[in-house]
């Protein structure tokens, strides 16, 4: 044991709290918590270990404490802790999904649109929905059901959804508030599965349209009931109590450890997720932390389902949920099922040999290759513009292989000779170093330029002017504008002969272009239609800002119909922009 260890280990109590373990650098590389802080942490350095807990013993170089008042209070401390030093040893979910909300706007002129998360108290959230597809359907259908506002802005005369009797039309009636508080009623009713009434409903205007031979019309109608009957079908409700709940269920295998949870949303089976991941300490706490990863990027639901009391007690008061364990019944099942998933999970994880902690083996060669410490926290950058139209630079940050989208930034090119890469990434490189440097915020290991020798020299530059202690290094291409390996800046070569690298740094360069074209088209956009909708007769500062908020996309805006157009301003006006776009 080392000698800096063991006087650790003296020094440590028999109280609850955080430790945290460093490595030679002095580097954070694993955070944990404990009921009592002596057990659990000298078992570590008394007890044979093996796998990933005995790599990381092998790379402790000494420990640090923080005493808590309670175990919960070291849970929640644990988190932080690992949300701000990103620990290779620690297990982090890198999901950011987040299931839409069709969102009902309260008070007068009700409207619908689609929502990320329901944290916006204006609204009235129904869902979520399993993907934006399923949403935007349910929204275009209720949109056709019934007549509610339809414009963001409303315009001063009736559109062509008030033609269509699909509006009340607010922008010239005064609407009775008692009959928008029906219709919201049976909107509500309708999203719970209450659509017989309504059905019915357009079932008769479907027929006397088709005995007034009006087929066009008829038509119409029975698509809204095959959409009717589409939901009714992909929303079979599952649970005749239509809780909001989520049932979690883990599975260990040869050290690796799955987590499963099903999702289900007014009883209905909203999708499942499993997470996969080496084992790392004893299965519940492991789990324990998982789950309070999970909900971080995920809405609680009313009630969690979790068959063991032990992850109850440990996570009761820390989320603000029902926590419940299933003896019997339709609930018991579902555990079963989500226990049935983890176990498939381990099956696929095994039989497609994807194992996440390649990332981590794949990093520390690079280290060696590179002679440097290994790289668990790299940044890219790139640039993009059209013959210096619409300038942007954009950074991507991986931690242990994996993306971390919150660190992600955006950059308006502020040079004025914006074909000049080179001053561009100059520019970009040295604000967001600077901002890091002035805030005392967390650096990363490795920066990767893609452009050669010159730009990696200029980064470096820009790294050292700063005196900060990153690593610069460039990612050269061959005659074919592939990848063929690394440069350092002073012009040597490393060819990257492991496929497996390769393809990790190949997905960090294809990640970083990936996020600079996405910003910079929706930059550019923006330019083309201010640029476009300038010089038209009846459209001024006001109506081009409603114009633009509308329509982003000057590709969507193309395509908007007349019709469309005149919700938002005045039919010639609509009409003088639809000739300047084909134009």
């Amino acid at each position: 044991m080392k000698e800096r260890i063991a006087s650790c280990i003296d020094n440590l109590k028999h109280l609850p709290g955080v430790y945290l373990m460093h490595d030679i650098n002095d580097k954070i590389i694993y955070v944990g918590k404990a009921k009592d802080l002596y057990k659990r942490v000298s078992q570590y350095f008394l007890r044979p270990q093996v796998g990933k807990v005995m790599k990381m013993v092998e790379e402790a170089e000494y420990f640090e404490t923080i005493i808590t008042n309670n175990e919960k209070e070291a849970l929640i401390l644990e988190m932080n802790l690992i949300q701000t030093h990103y620990p290779k040893f620690n297990i982090l979910l890198m999901d950011d999904k987040h299931y839409p909300y069709i969102a009902l706007k309260k008070g007068s002129n009700p409207y619908l649109v689609i929502k990320r998360n329901n944290k916006d108290n204006k609204y009235t959230y129904f869902g979520p929905f399993p993907n934006s597809t399923a949403a935007y359907e349910m929204v275009d259908l209720l949109n056709k059901l019934f007549p509610i506002r339809k414009c963001n802005v409303l315009p001063k005369t009736p559109c062509l959804y008030y033609h269509l009797g699909q509006c009340l039309g607010p922008c010239i009636n005064k609407i009775d508030e008692k009959e928008y508080e029906k219709i919201i009623i049976d909107i509500k009713n309708f999203l719970s599965g209450d659509n017989k009434d309504k059905y019915k409903e357009i079932e008769d205007k479907m027929i006397k349209a088709s005995e007034e031979e009006k087929y066009e019309l008829a038509q119409s109608y029975k698509n809204i009931l095959d959409a009717i009957n589409h939901i009714n079908i992909k929303q079979s409700v599952e649970l005749k109590d239509k809780i909001d709940r989520d049932v979690f269920a883990y599975s260990v295998r040869e050290n690796y450890f799955s987590l499963a949870v099903l999702l289900y949303r007014k009883g209905v089976l909203l999708g499942n997720e499993s997470y996969v991941v080496e084992l790392f300490g004893e299965p519940q706490e492991f789990m324990m932390d998982l789950i309070l990863q999970f909900y971080e990027k995920h809405n609680l639901p009313k009630e969690i389902i979790i068959n063991n009391k032990d992850i109850i007690d440990g996570l009761t008061g820390l989320l603000d949920c029902d926590l419940v364990m299933a003896a019997r019944g339709k609930i018991y099942e579902l555990v079963e099922k989500a226990k049935l998933n983890a176990d498939n999970a381990l099956d696929e994880y095994f039989i497609s040999a994807r194992l996440n902690d390649d990332n981590i083996a794949l990093l520390e060669e690079l280290g060696h290759l590179l002679n440097i410490n290994t790289p668990y926290h790299i940044e890219l950058f790139d640039n993009s513009h059209i013959q210096g139209s619409s300038p942007v630079g954009a950074m991507v940050a991986f931690i242990n292989g994996e993306p971390a989208k919150k660190l992600y930034r955006k950059f308006k090119i502020e040079h004025e000779e914006a074909r000049d890469d080179l001053a561009s990434m100059l520019e970009v490189t040295s604000r967001h170093y600077t901002r890091l440097k002035e805030n005392k915020a967390k650096l990363p290991d490795l920066i990767f330029v893609d452009g050669g020798l010159n730009q990696t020299k200029a980064v470096y530059n820009v790294i050292s002017a700063l005196d900060l202690p990153i690593n610069v290094f460039g990612l050269y291409k061959n005659d074919k504008h592939q990848t063929d390996g690394i440069i350092d800046i002073n012009g040597n070569t490393y060819p990257i002969n492991n496929k497996k690298l390769f393809f990790l740094l190949t997905r960090m360069q294809d990640e970083v272009h990936r996020f600079a074209i996405t910003y910079h088209r929706s930059k550019r956009n923006k330019m083309m239609s201010k640029s476009i909708l300038d010089d038209i007769n009846g459209l001024g500062i006001k109506r081009k800002e409603i114009i633009l908020k509308a329509y982003p996309d000057i590709n969507i805006l193309k395509q908007v119909s007349i019709e469309e157009l005149s919700q938002l301003v005045p039919l010639d006006v609509a009409k003088r922009i639809k000739e300047k776009l084909n134009s």
